[in-house]
């Protein structure tokens, strides 16, 4: 699949760089995808909600009434979970709720997102460029020439560029990440893919291993 290299102005530069097939051409893997996804976002949970159980509860521990013939369950001092005040009954613990997956499988998932972003043409690539200084008006300006503007975007660079990166902070639904970074959750979340050349060329490096 081919695809025209356009500068920041929104103009053909009259190159055209071809997508490779093994990673921008498979037949997308739907649960590998899903796999990724929640490992992701399982990795973004703090996991620290606490309640206590009966034996952490402030209060007294003095038997209520009797073990016989009051007609109840036998519920013990005011800490039972019957009881309100009481402690839970299984209640969450803090825990990591990350889990590991192979490389390959990670690997495939990212192909998987990538295919699916070609098939809907939503791939834009771009020359190589950088700002002079960060200046939001101007990253809007791309965003308007390229035609992506009111789409939740990601630019994918080669390396990290401070001046684009701060120009791009403040727009809504515009992300700015390095090439080494990509993964499948933040691939799926944008409607378009914006890829400079250089960071095209690390994609294929990083997924053809």
């Amino acid at each position: 699949m081919e695809v025209s290299v356009l500068n920041i102005n929104g103009q053909e530069t009259g190159r055209k760089v071809t997508l490779n097939e093994s990673i921008f051409g498979i037949e997308p893997n739907d649960h590998v995808l899903y796999l990724d996804v929640k490992q992701y976002l399982a990795n973004q949970r703090q996991g620290t909600a606490k309640t206590k159980e009966r034996s952490e509860v402030s209060g007294s521990t003095r038997k209520l009434g009797r073990q016989k013939g009051g007609g109840g369950a036998r519920r013990g001092d005011i800490n039972s979970p019957v009881l309100v005040g009481g402690g839970r009954v299984f209640g969450p613990k803090p825990r990591d709720y990350g889990f590991k997956l192979n490389k390959k499988v990670k690997a495939l998932a990212r192909k998987s997102a990538l295919s699916y972003k070609a098939q809907g043409n939503d791939i834009v690539v771009v020359e190589d460029f950088t700002l002079d200084a960060p200046k939001t008006k101007d990253f809007v300006n791309i965003t308007k020439n390229l035609k992506v503007e009111g789409r939740k975007m990601l630019l994918l660079l080669p390396g990290v560029n401070k001046n684009v990166y701060l120009s791009a902070r403040n727009l809504q639904g515009t992300e700015v990440m390095t090439a080494s970074a990509l993964n499948t959750y933040k691939v799926l979340n944008a409607d378009v893919l914006v890829v400079t050349e250089d960071a095209l060329k690390m994609i294929d490096g990083i997924l053809t291993k």
